[in-house]
């Protein structure tokens, strides 16, 4: 007796097999929201902490400046003609610093935020006064007595 076999018959389309090779849709589509999710929570931390660490660097640069002007006038007995408080925006790429104020008994110095960080102000003055204004964009605070360090207006 002679065996029948029988093949199935393809009706025009290819079945797809799965053998472990590549990805289904449904898989890519589920990374692809994890990556989003992701995405969506780290890069707005990522710009508060690069704003901070440049927040930082203008404070430290007003400090450093200050302890020069300091040291200048112990040697001169006169803030003027200071070389801390002539304009400088080659020390920081965010902020521009400058001796707004250099006479024989006081100064302030100011450092105004340049490309991203523009709207930031920080100041301080000979009797170690500090001010700061932040943009709009990181909550439009300010103050009269401290340097503002975070979004909510802490110092």
């Amino acid at each position: 007796m002679s065996e029948l076999h029988f093949k199935p018959r393809h009706t025009g389309r290819s079945r797809l097999r799965r053998n472990g090779a590549g990805f289904t849709l449904i898989e890519l589509m589920v990374v692809c929201a994890i990556v989003a999710v992701l995405a969506a929570v780290a890069i707005p931390q990522y710009r508060d902490y690069a704003t901070h660490a440049r927040i930082q660097e203008a404070t430290a640069g007003l400090a450093a400046k200050r302890s020069k002007l300091e040291l200048y006038y112990d040697n001169n007995r006169s803030y003027a003609d200071a070389p801390d408080c002539a304009s400088d925006a080659t020390t920081s790429s965010s902020f521009t610093f400058v001796g707004t104020t250099c006479t024989a008994s006081a100064y302030t110095l100011t450092a105004t935020g340049q490309g991203s960080m523009s709207g930031f102000t920080y100041t301080i003055n000979n009797s170690n006064t500090k001010t700061s204004s932040t943009p709009s964009s990181w909550g439009g605070h300010s103050s009269d007595s401290c340097w503002i360090l975070g979004k909510s207006g802490s110092c």
